[in-house]
């Protein structure tokens, strides 16, 4: 038999030699502790068998009567050691079970039960501590060197919980060799704590001594809930195989070789098929206990696995697997099926809850498979980590695999001319921030040299600009930096996939659909290997532009928040179009159309789900509340699940409609066919379609004309083909046509109006269609669309209205009064009749000569005007290229059931929610 002695420099060497005074002043009598504590690795093999061999390279006791260290080297290798050689590869299948998997005793089983499944050769199990435990533990060092006496009833829940759990898990011989070592451990950890208590203070590797228990208690448990099956199963303490480098930062640097080498002497003692190891926990070269830091099993995992070379590693969590975005952030995320090594590292780095950062590393050198699967859903195929994949399209959708944000971050921005071409100013940039402590989560530089920006946390940022106004005082002063700036409250989003660098338009395709959802971009980074594109933006912005960017890439459906403004005739028949149209728009272009409010003139009702459209109008009566424009439109702006926002105003309101500037600006989409904002004030008409043209926020007035007939999208056509428009002339009116076109035989002008009004077709007063304002609208928005910078008061208008009649005080009252000038109407028809013509209400368009009017005219009867039927429009262009024979569009121009469906056409739905860019018009 061999020894070796090993010479401890743990820290608590020093802690007890520098504390021997003050313990025993503050401990009267040697009794005072009389418990010695020591930490010693044991081979776990089963509990309360014959005394336990050390194969610990160096233990250590404390005895506190003795108030000293005392190194121990008692490292004793076998003859066996050499009896069982160490099997790698394929049979090895790795497992990791967390935390909220073995959260109790039923759990605990069922981790058993998904290991004893298991048809692998050889299994190596890797566990964390129960549920919470872990917090729990580090909550014991806290209070004990705070010197608060709670630490005692906090360790006797620690010892409750896991008695308690032992008992329903356990029983027999089994249950008292865990009670019974769970009794030891805790009374060693009470005198450790106690100790702490007394010096007021813990060295960190004192607490990871006392964390490291929750991980070798569930390890037991485990190893003895296989072993009650009747399957050898051995535990093993992972500070006797791993060990690893401290290198600052809260990190350490795994000893492969060395891990490897205790590795297989602990094989060689105890040879075993399944083996249960404690994940999170490992050993300096020095044999201090040690952690590998927060959420630090899964690289315990990863290291295990690269050094039995195992065929795969399994993660069992809570979810189904890795999603393309936080599915708390987006409803519709997916499950990936796989992951590149370098993708699930990209998303680890970003925040994403894939796996520990670090746990990538170990498995990729070996090509050994990750997979993350839900032990709660086991027939979840989950998400595999491996190799890039070589069966995927290149397609632009399946090269960007997912998403992730980091929030409570603050931008800092270094500029001014003097950097330009200075070598080392980002070295001393980033020196300052070292010396800080900061971590940079992101840098992005213009090629200019000129400004140099970077990520940080928001809660160090302060130091940061501290420190950098310090170190560039001269050059702040003297004008060669001209500022050191900070922009608080930002967030990072990042898109992460490996196809990225091979795929052109994956840039272009992201920031659209930023810029689509209004978002604006504060800075960018992309790496020459881009594995991923980082943006930083406002951090209110950050969940709509997670939900636009993930919409745009991924096939899931598209959200489509809408407001709708006036549920009178017109918005009434849109509320029951959209409850038609919903299921179809959903299943055949995948758009989830939501009514978020309505509101009228006197009430509203809101939601932030989406309205029933089967009961919207009962709601309305039960559940309103009174009507406000600006809390309307706030409900609508601010709601962060859906970044793609359309108001719809159905009134005739001009109050309303001097609002679409202020709305589009906030990134809400209008939809509209009130004609007040495109005819009213040229100024304000030209403010307004200059932001829809700067802007990716959609501004639809296609109703405006001719209701449901494409007559603003036509003209746009042929301005974007390089047509010339020189005449638009047409019957706008769908009022008026009817009118006119049934205006024949016997019948009197007063008998036609007043069907035309039963029928629905007038306003409530017929005088505001007979006074040609709403056909003078028509015309100048035309005329304007044409190029043609006109006011309204520029449009002669030809009332029919008799000025005897304009004073009426009601539609009654004048409906009254007019069949006394029904003889002057039949005159005017009678002389038309004589001459073959008929008499038509049309608006003109004169490009060429810069004008525009609305007048009675008379047409032959084999002029296409003179062919309408019923409420028909008809309008005409004449082009450059349709100079002998007008363009002719015609059809219905009146009625709610038209209007209605001039805007909810497929086509704008589906521009809305991809952001393509359906209507435009010319420069003016």
């Amino acid at each position: 038999m061999r020894s070796l002695a090993v010479a401890s420099s743990h820290p608590g060497a020093a802690f007890a030699a520098g504390r021997t005074r003050h313990l025993r002043a503050a401990v009267s009598g040697r009794d005072a502790i009389s418990q010695r504590w020591r930490c010693e690795k044991t081979q776990g093999r089963s509990f309360g068998s014959s005394p336990r061999t050390s194969h610990l390279q160096g233990r250590l006791y404390m005895d506190v009567s003795k108030n000293m260290l005392t190194p121990i080297a008692a490292v004793s290798v076998e003859q066996a050691e050499a009896s069982a050689h160490l099997p790698k590869g394929d049979m090895w299948s790795v497992h990791k079970f967390g935390g909220t998997c073995m959260g109790t005793s039923q759990r605990i089983q069922n981790v058993a039960d998904i290991v004893l499944r298991d048809p692998s050769e050889r299994k190596l199990v890797v566990v964390s501590a129960m549920h919470k435990v872990t917090d729990m533990m580090y909550n014991l060092v806290n209070k004990a060197q705070s010197r608060d006496d709670s630490y005692i009833i906090a360790l006797d829940e620690v010892f409750e919980k896991h008695m308690t759990t032992a008992k329903d898990l356990l029983g027999g011989e089994d249950l008292a060799r865990f009670l019974s070592q769970l009794h030891t451990d805790v009374s060693n950890l009470k005198a450790m704590l106690r100790a702490i208590y007394i010096a007021g203070h813990a060295t960190e590797s004192f607490s990871d001594f006392v964390v490291g228990h929750g991980e070798l208690w569930s390890a037991q448990m485990l190893s003895f809930a296989i072993k009650k099956s009747g399957t050898p199963c051995s535990w093993m303490d992972m500070r006797e195989v791993l060990v690893v480098n401290p290198t600052g930062s809260n990190q350490v640097d795994p000893d492969y070789l060395e891990s490897e080498k205790r590795l297989e002497k602990w094989f060689a003692r105890q040879p075993a098929e399944t083996i249960i190891a404690t994940g999170f926990i490992a050993s300096t070269p020095e044999n201090i206990p040690t952690t590998l830091k927060r959420d630090g099993s899964d690289f315990s995992a990863a290291i295990i696995g690269s050094l039995v070379k195992a065929g795969q590693v399994t993660i069992w969590t809570d979810v189904d697997g890795v999603f393309s975005a936080d599915p708390r952030k987006v409803s519709e995320a997916v499950i990936l099926s796989t992951l590149s090594y370098q993708e699930a590292w990209e998303m680890s780095y970003f925040g994403a809850n894939v796996l520990h950062p670090r746990t990538i590393i170990p498995v990729m050198k070996y090509n050994i498979p990750i997979i993350i699967r839900n032990m709660f859903n086991i027939s979840a195929p989950g998400t595999m980590i491996c190799q890039q994949p070589a069966n995927e399209d290149g397609d632009l959708e399946a090269c960007v695999k997912a998403f992730a944000t980091i929030d409570k971050l603050a931008l800092v921005n270094v500029e001014g001319t003097g950097m330009a071409g200075v070598p080392g100013t980002a070295s001393v940039i980033f020196g300052a921030v070292k010396d800080v402590g900061a971590n940079v989560i992101m840098i992005s530089q213009a090629s200019s040299e000129h400004s140099v920006c970077f990520a940080v946390p928001e809660k160090e940022v302060a130091a940061v600009s501290a420190a950098l106004h310090v170190r560039f005082r001269e050059a702040l002063s003297s004008g060669r930096l001209s500022k050191v700036e900070v922009i608080h409250n930002c967030s990072i989003l990042a898109a992460v996939g490996l196809r990225m660098a091979s795929t052109p338009g994956v840039s272009a395709t992201l920031f659209d659909a930023l810029a689509k959802a209004n978002i604006n971009v504060r800075a960018i980074a992309q790496g020459c290997s881009e594995y991923n594109i980082t943006v930083v933006l406002k951090q209110e912005d950050c969940v709509r532009a997670l939900r636009a960017a993930h919409s745009r890439f991924f096939l899931s459906k598209t959200t489509l928040a809408v407001g709708i403004i006036g549920p009178g005739l017109i918005g009434r028949t849109l509320l029951n179009q959209l409850k038609d149209q919903a299921a179809i728009l959903k299943e055949n272009m995948n758009i989830d159309l939501r009514v978020m409010g309505i509101t009228g003139s006197r009430a509203m009702v809101l939601s932030d789900t989406g309205i029933d459209l089967s009961q919207w109008q009962e709601q309305l009566k039960t559940e309103a509340e009174p009507s406000d424009l600006h809390k309307f439109i706030q409900h609508l702006s601010e709601n962060q699940l859906f970044p793609n926002r359309v108001l719809v105003d159905c009134t005739a309101d001009t109050n309303v409609a001097s609002h679409y500037y202020d709305w589009l600006k906030k990134g809400i989409h209008v939809i509209t066919p009130n004609k007040k904002a495109n005819s009213g004030p040229l100024e304000r008409y030209l403010k307004l379609r200059t932001l829809q043209r700067a802007s990716y926020t959609h501004y639809f007035y296609e109703a405006t004309v001719g209701a449901g007939l494409p007559i603003i999208s036509t003209l746009c056509g042929l301005l974007e083909t390089g047509d010339k428009i020189l005449r638009i002339e047409g019957i706008f009116s769908g009022t008026l046509s009817y009118i006119f076109n049934n205006f024949e035989g016997t019948r009197t002008f007063s008998d036609v109006v007043a069907e035309a009004k039963e029928a629905g077709y007038t306003e409530p007063d017929p005088r505001d269609d007979l006074s040609g304002t709403d056909v003078a609208r028509k015309v100048i928005i035309l005329a304007r669309e044409s190029g043609l910078r006109l006011e309204l008061s520029d449009i002669p208008v030809m009332s029919l209205v008799p000025e005897a009649l304009r004073s009426c005080s009601t539609a009654d009252e004048y409906m009254q009064k007019l069949p006394s000038f029904d003889q002057n109407w039949g005159r005017e028809r009678k002389d038309a009749e004589a001459a073959g013509e008929v008499l038509r209400y049309v608006g003109v368009v004169d490009v060429v000569n810069k004008k525009g009017q609305v007048e009675l005219r008379r047409y032959k009867r084999d002029h296409p005007f003179a062919q309408l039927s019923g409420s028909d429009n008809i309008i005409a262009f004449t082009t450059s290229r349709y100079k002998e024979q007008p363009l002719i569009v015609r059809g219905p121009g009146a009625g709610a059931e038209v209007t209605a469906g001039a805007f909810p056409i497929p086509d704008a739905w589906l521009s809305l929610s991809s952001g393509e860019i359906v209507q435009t018009s010319k420069d003016e």
